[in-house]
Order: C-alpha cells, then sequence, then structure tokens
C-alpha cells in the first residue's frame, strides 16, 4: 500500500463542565462530545525519507508545519515504533481553525489511523488512543468518534448512547479565541461549573431530542461572549430562527443550534450573517477511509 485517504471528522461538546484547575496547569473537566459530518480530508502518502507537509485551502493560517499535529501525530508515532514512518501529508482543511471543533486533533487522528493502516503497525483502538493522549486532549475522542463522555482533562473516554436525529446548524464568525486566554479568563471569574453534563447525559439515555436540546451548556461560553460578543448574538440568533437549544462548541468561537427539522435549519443557515455556517448532523465515528 503506498497511499490512503481519510476524513477527520469535527466534533462538538453538547456539554463542558471545568471541574477545576490541575497542579500541571490544565484543567479538570467533564465533557459530552459529538462527532458530526464536517470534516477535513487527509491523504498520507509513502515517500523516501522524512515528512513532507502541504494544505489546501492556500492563505489558510496554520502556523509552522512542526507545530501542527498531523506532525507531531507523526513524530510521536515515530518514537514509539522506533521506525522513519517517511510520508507526504496533505490537508485540505475545511473545519475552521480556532472555532472550538476540534480540527487540529481530528486531523492528528487521521494521522494516527492512517499510519497504522499504511505500515501496517498493528496498533489497536487503545494503542492509538495512547499515542494520541500525547498529541493533544481531544485525540483519542477523535480517532474513535461517536458521542462519548471525556473526563480528566478529556482524554478518558466512556462511550454513551448515540443521539437522536437532528441537525446541526454550525456557525462562526470572523474572530476565532484562544484556549489559554479562555481558560484563564475564565478561572479569574472563579465560577462555579453549570454542571451540564449529568442532564445531557441523561438526555441521551432517554433519547429525547428536546431534552438534550435544553440540557446542552458550556461553562466557557460566558466568558467568551465577553471577549467575542458575537458568540451572544449567534446563540440569540440560533435560537430566534428555531433552534431547541444552542450553546458554543469547546472554547469557542463556532456556535451550534439543534433543529428537528430540516427546512428550519437550512434556513437558519442562511439568516445568520457570518463568514462560516452550515448543516450537519452527528456521525458515529471520528475517522473514516475513503
Amino acid at each position: 500500500m503506498r497511499e490512503v485517504r481519510l476524513r477527520a471528522f469535527a466534533k462538538v461538546n453538547f456539554a463542558l463542565d471545568v471541574l477545576g484547575l490541575r497542579v500541571d496547569g490544565y484543567h479538570d473537566i467533564a465533557t459530552v462530545m459529538q462527532s458530526i459530518s464536517l470534516s477535513d480530508e487527509v491523504d498520507i502518502e509513502r515517500i523516501a525519507e522524512g515528512f513532507e507537509f502541504d494544505f489546501e485551502p492556500e492563505g489558510e493560517e496554520m502556523g509552522p508545519p512542526e507545530r501542527n499535529t498531523a506532525y507531531v501525530a507523526w513524530k510521536s508515532l515515530q518514537r514509539l515504533t522506533g521506525l522513519a514512518l517517511p510520508v507526504r501529508v496533505s490537508l485540505r482543511k475545511w473545519i475552521p481553525v480556532g472555532a472550538g471543533l476540534g480540527g487540529g486533533s481530528a486531523d492528528a487522528a487521521a494521522v494516527l489511523v492512517g499510519l497504522n493502516e499504511l505500515f501496517d503497525l498493528g496498533l489497536g483502538m487503545e494503542g492509538l488512543r495512547e499515542v494520541g493522549a500525547r498529541v493533544g486532549a481531544d485525540v483519542p475522542f477523535c480517532i474513535s468518534g461517536g458521542t462519548a463522555l471525556g473526563e480528566g482533562v478529556g482524554e478518558r473516554l466512556t462511550q454513551l448512547p448515540s443521539p437522536p436525529a437532528q441537525r446541526l446548524v454550525l456557525a462562526k464568525p470572523h474572530r476565532s479565541a484562544d484556549t489559554g486566554e479562555i481558560y484563564r479568563a475564565h478561572d479569574a471569574m472563579g465560577a462555579k461549573s453549570a454542571l451540564c453534563v449529568e442532564p445531557v447525559v441523561s438526555a441521551l439515555r432517554s433519547r429525547s431530542l428536546r431534552d438534550l436540546a435544553a440540557a446542552v451548556g458550556n461553562d466557557l461560553v460566558s466568558v467568551t461572549r465577553e471577549l467575542v460578543p458575537e458568540v451572544k448574538t449567534l446563540q440569540r440568533d440560533l435560537l430566534r430562527c428555531g433552534a431547541l437549544g444552542a450553546t458554543m462548541s469547546g472554547s469557542g468561537t463556532a456556535v451550534y443550534g439543534i433543529f428537528d427539522d430540516e427546512g428550519a435549519a437550512e434556513r437558519a443557515a442562511k439568516a445568520v450573517d457570518v463568514p462560516f455556517a452550515g448543516v450537519y448532523q452527528p456521525v458515529p465515528h471520528g475517522v473514516e477511509f475513503v
């Protein structure tokens, strides 16, 4: 096998509870994550030596290649296996950067899954997730995907029932958010968690879309709305357009609304005034071979 092509799916957080600051500087959280049909495309091709990286669309702000999660994932798997793993990674980027949608984590997950297949490394799901945890807290989830409870820094996963059928209107304003800045501002506020995870899990188990939509929440949304007021505007606009519930994903700045009607969702996506908006749905996996 000389080449593999994969889809790397974005995620939203149905719930995000920030439970406290850890001694290592990270935060203990509880979160319910859901893979959605928005995806990047990742091609991995064997080459003679080294690592080559290119991406589309041109002009997308991706930072230095050696700091990209795709490179970090490749480097981590090299260290684990002791093998050279020479490849060219080509990334077609559709998941917005700085949105709280796990795009970088999804790309890293696809690279790990693709390298495992391309070089016949024999790592199972648990082995891949262990490597992924060294790359980023969301990477283990993005490898397996679907619907899951994440604990610790998000890397300890428990699979949950799939959500009821729905349409997610996803909208991101022009401005992004820096995750570190958002968490520092949250710590400075000293606010207690709204503890949205438990009611979200209960709604998933009862298969009630209305209960799920009413329960979604994110402890970081209040501080992010202060720094990027468009987040508050998007929440309001999606609810006015008929969303059963709406909140922000991750540390932002993407906002999603849950709809039970596809036509209403399509109209809402056209009504919001942002550079990125679309209608998506839950998917049962994080990475898919094409």
